[in-house]
């Protein structure tokens, strides 16, 4: 019976790591102006940002979708009021932000640190 329970942990334990491991946008991250951004689950290969810290704490900076450390969806430029559509990449301890409005006329990149 013990040797059951300890074998049927250990099988859920290792397909438990593999679901976590696609949600590599989820964590803290900080900004290279020092605030906070903070991605959560918040659907299938779904991810919501919010800001931590700052003038707009609280606040949604939009969200991602995708897997395995690559995913595209909105980012909300707070201080400007604007929405830009883009993707997003991590590597590591960096998350790299890219996006465009206008059709590709304004584009903006940013990295952050992981927390």
């Amino acid at each position: 019976m013990i040797r059951t329970l300890i074998l049927g942990v250990t099988l859920a334990a290792g397909f438990a790591v593999p679901a976590f491991a696609d949600e590599a946008i989820v964590g803290t991250w900080k900004r290279p102006n020092g605030t906070l951004i903070s991605y959560a689950a918040c659907g299938a290969n779904k991810f919501c940002g919010t800001v931590m810290t700052g003038e707009y704490k609280g606040k949604s900076i939009g969200t991602m979708s995708g897997k395995d450390g690559n995913y595209k969806g909105e980012v909300n430029k707070l201080d400007e009021g604007k929405t830009y559509s883009g993707k997003a990449s991590v590597k590591g301890n960096t998350l790299s932000l890219s996006g465009c409005v206008m059709g590709g006329l304004i584009c903006k990149s940013e990295s952050l640190a992981r927390q």
